[in-house]
């Protein structure tokens, strides 16, 4: 499994539970729910230099803002998913207790980083892609008969 490499986005696991609170770094991008969830970039931390907040500045630039000193309003932007790929070397297997499928892939994301995961399909699922696949196929094939 690749870890994420998104500076703007530290490991946090989930919400509930014992997850580490998030504290935003220099350069880090950040949502602020004080400012109706408006994205900044921190320019400034509470304790550097005569900043007793944090300072934030739209990733564009703009005016800055400032948010508490403990970062309680602030939130890490989550990297978006682009698009999935089939995992190389794994195959995909059949849990026939659970009647399901499971096709290992690989998740994408807008800042460069990937993630390993499963696409989990019901019988009704796994059927509809076959037949999705095999229209694929066919179009595949129908433009290589007609290039040569």
């Amino acid at each position: 499994m690749t870890q994420r490499r998104s500076p703007h986005l530290p490991s946090q696991g989930s919400e509930l539970g014992t997850a580490a609170p998030f504290v935003p770094r220099l350069g880090d991008l950040a949502t602020d729910s004080a400012r109706q969830d408006r994205v900044g970039v921190v320019v400034a931390l509470p304790g550097e230099g005569s900043a007793t907040t944090y300072h934030l500045r739209p990733p564009g630039g703009g005016t800055q803002w400032s948010a508490p000193a403990d970062g309680t309003t602030l939130r890490p932007v989550p990297v978006k998913a682009t698009h999935a790929t089939l995992l190389a070397g794994r195959d995909a297997v059949y849990d026939p207790r659970a009647r399901q499928g499971s096709v290992p892939v690989e998740f994408h994301f807008d800042d460069g980083s990937t993630l390993n995961g499963a696409l989990i399909l019901t019988a009704a699922e796994l059927e509809r892609l076959y037949a999705q696949t095999s229209r694929l196929l066919d179009a595949h094939e129908r433009a290589l008969g007609g290039t040569s």
